[in-house]
């Protein structure tokens, strides 16, 4: 009997939200997470989300799907824009996990993860990079690769099959 993988995802809210969004449809987070147990045996998702009082439907939902939700608390600059960076908390909760997983999945088009990914990638760690907008994405990473396979898939490319669709369509 062949042993399943126990993958774990790390994901970048922000960057997947708006990456997503910029290429002019919503993501299904719920859609995702299948996505992401079926094809890449991810056993643990975490998604690293800012805090903010208002969205907390949002993340009870997010948690009920099977999200592990790991908050950032947010600034207000201007009393306009929200902002709560996750990258240190993405980097701090795949290296304390690293021994509990067999490979990561990395969702994030952010160039701040580049030491992230290639210890990843010498440690043997790393499954694969989900992209969320394979037009909006950082150069550091377009140069990341193994001699063994492509690390990289664009989530835009999956619109059909991830798509938020309201109810009756």
């Amino acid at each position: 009997m062949r042993k399943t993988a126990n993958n774990y995802a790390f994901i970048d809210s922000q960057n997947l939200n708006l990456g997503v969004k910029d290429c002019g449809w919503k993501l299904d987070f719920s859609k995702f997470l299948v996505y992401l147990r079926d094809k890449y045996s991810v056993t643990k998702a975490y998604l690293f989300i800012g805090y903010v009082s208002e969205n907390k439907i949002l993340y009870e939902s997010l948690q009920k799907m099977g999200y592990i939700c790991i908050f950032k608390p947010t600034l207000k600059i201007k009393n306009v824009r929200i902002k709560g960076n996750v990258d240190a908390e993405l980097v701090l909760h795949s290296m304390i996990q690293l021994k509990n997983f067999d490979k990561s999945v990395i969702v994030s088009g952010d160039g701040d993860f580049y030491c992230l990914i290639k210890y990843l990638i010498q440690k043997e760690k790393l499954e694969m990079i989900l992209i969320p907008n394979e037009y909006k994405y950082s150069t550091l990473l377009k140069g990341i690769s193994t001699p063994d396979k492509n690390m990289f898939e664009f989530i835009n490319r999956k619109k059909k099959k991830l798509e938020f669709l309201k109810k009756g369509k």
